[in-house]
């Protein structure tokens, strides 16, 4: 890949990853909310079943396959064809997938009961949990209309150079559910309604400002809406053909999910809660990180693909993939070493005991077994939709969802929740390992010996990383037990030492990918004018 590709990746990169960052954060700030509101017991197991349900759609045809697909084809378009037929397509793909997706809402709000009780069916061993959730539901299911034309819109923009505000609008998302939710939440019980009911109206409110923020920056670009419904729209076709398999390649996570939430429910009340503040969390690094990139790598993928440049196809993926490994290895030291403290300080209060921080940390560590795995994972799959290779991610799938099910199955009943978090990582692993493989046939090779002296490097910097906070965790103990200020002084502190004995080896070790990432993101935050 040559030096300006490798500066775009990373340029944009630091766009999408200081955007989602500011998400995560407020996103965090939601989850102390709940935590602080409900802790960690049949309301909020009844909230996040309730969510699950949408979510899981989201993924699937919002932020998952849709994104995909309309990226790598709109891409296509914008090179080859002209303005007009190529917001001509954009239109009917935003008309198509607008009653499609409200038809789909309104048949999941009339099933909201079974769907509820597949997902959850031991729910119904405490009275009026899965009441409760089918209520959460209803409520929370028009989020998927709103939050998958926000994808398609946020498509558009990537493709045309514009990173910052599609990321930033997971921001308003999380805003709206503060703001409205925690608003609601005390105003509902005072009309006979449970405080939770705030939060998923509040959810609501956050999806159509996720949608709302960017239609601005969109129209700048000059797109106008025009109601366009062409079920004939060779493009829309081409979307829809990547969709259908790119929908279970890239679903290999959330029907895992979906499946332990089931497996979840029989651990009894909290189990599903610190599933979920657990897996909150590490989604930090996740989205700041694998996410980011693989939002910034593939507009270059599908334009390379378009052209039929493989071979810089092959040295864009190595280098973004090193750049992954770069930011998720040293996360996942962190979150295994200071699982505890990290949980203890962002939600134990209110109704978050200490109990439910050991529970939710243990389930942390087991989590960020996987997380490098999983972050790669999101820059894997983009580059068999930019070759119209769809098939092998559905076949990576159906091998996670297989090992996930069988590991959890012999775990469970000797490690309850924690044989879950588990698993799940053992799959990322298997899907990374199998994608990576396919990959490497179906390219034709890749410099894999490139991407080999990358992650040496970055292990030994690691070594370095894990070393410093051995040295300096005992030496702050009390801090880190102690009150709030404390505690996130203390942590700072740790993570700042150790983060920069880290960039400092990497250094040392003279890593490129590390000094572009570095660059780009000084220049970022340099800035005095938007980055758009």
């Amino acid at each position: 890949m040559t030096d300006t590709h490798k500066k775009k990746i990373a340029k944009s990169a630091a766009a999408v990853g200081i955007a989602v960052m500011c998400s995560r954060v407020l996103g965090l700030i939601r989850e102390q909310v709940f935590a602080g509101l409900f802790g960690a017991g049949m309301t909020y197991d009844a909230f996040v079943v309730a969510f699950r349900i949408p979510n899981l759609l989201r993924d699937l045809f919002g932020e998952g396959a849709l994104s995909a697909a309309f990226v790598t084809i709109f891409t296509a378009y914008d090179t080859t064809r002209t303005k007009e037929e190529t917001y001509r397509l954009a239109s009917n793909v935003l008309t198509f997938f607008l009653i499609l997706l409200s038809l789909l809402t309104l048949i999941a709000i009339y099933f909201a009961g079974p769907l509820v009780t597949l997902l959850a069916p031991d729910f119904a061993l405490t009275p009026g949990k899965t009441e409760l959730a089918e209520k959460l539901t209803r409520i929370m299911l028009p989020f998927l209309v709103f939050i998958s034309l926000s994808a398609v819109v946020m498509g558009m923009l990537n493709t045309k150079g514009k990173f910052f505000i599609p990321a930033m609008a997971s921001s308003f998302f999380n805003l709206g559910s503060i703001v409205g939710g925690v608003s609601l939440a005390y105003i509902l019980p005072r009309y006979g309604q449970p405080a939770i009911v705030g939060m998923a109206i509040g959810t609501l409110i956050g999806g159509v400002m996720q949608l709302g923020m960017q239609l601005p920056t969109l129209a700048k670009t000059g797109f106008r809406y025009r109601p366009t419904f062409n079920l004939r729209d060779p493009g829309l076709h081409r979307i829809l053909k990547l969709m259908i398999p790119a929908t279970i390649g890239l679903s290999a996570t959330q029907i895992t999910i979906f499946v332990n939430t089931n497996f979840a429910s029989t651990c009894g009340d909290g189990a599903v809660s610190w599933l979920y503040y657990a897996f909150r969390l590490v989604q930090l690094p996740i989205g700041v990180f694998g996410v980011a990139l693989s939002i910034a790598m593939l507009p270059v993928l599908a334009k390379q693909a378009a052209e039929k440049n493989i071979s810089q196809m092959k040295k864009t993926m190595i280098s973004s993939l090193t750049m992954v490994f770069i930011l998720t290895l040293p996360a996942t030291v962190w979150l295994m070493m200071l699982s505890e403290p990290i949980i203890r300080m962002i939600y134990e209060r209110g109704a978050f005991t200490s109990f439910d921080t050991t529970a939710t940390a243990n389930t942390l560590a087991f989590f960020a077994i996987g997380l490098f795995a999983y972050s790669a994972n999101k820059v894997l799959v983009p580059a068999f939709y930019a070759l119209d290779k769809t098939k092998y991610p559905v076949i990576a799938s159906f091998i996670a969802v297989a090992c996930n099910i069988v590991i959890v199955s012999f775990t469970i009943d000797r490690f309850q929740h924690l044989a879950i978090a588990f698993s799940t990582s053992c799959t990322m692993l298997i899907n990374f390992i199998f994608l990576m493989a396919v990959l490497y046939r179906s390219m034709g090779g890749y410099p894999l010996w490139a991407l080999i002296k990358g992650v040496i490097k970055i292990g030994l910097a690691c070594s370095g990383l894990c070393i410093t906070v051995l040295l300096l965790r005992p030496q702050l103990q009390s801090y880190l037990t102690g009150n709030l200020p404390g505690q996130l002084l203390s942590l700072i502190l740790i993570f700042l030492v150790s983060g920069l004995c880290y960039l400092a080896l990497l250094h040392l070790l003279k890593l490129s990918e590390m000094n572009l990432l570095i660059e780009k993101i000084m220049a970022k935050f340099g800035k005095k004018h938007s980055p758009q």
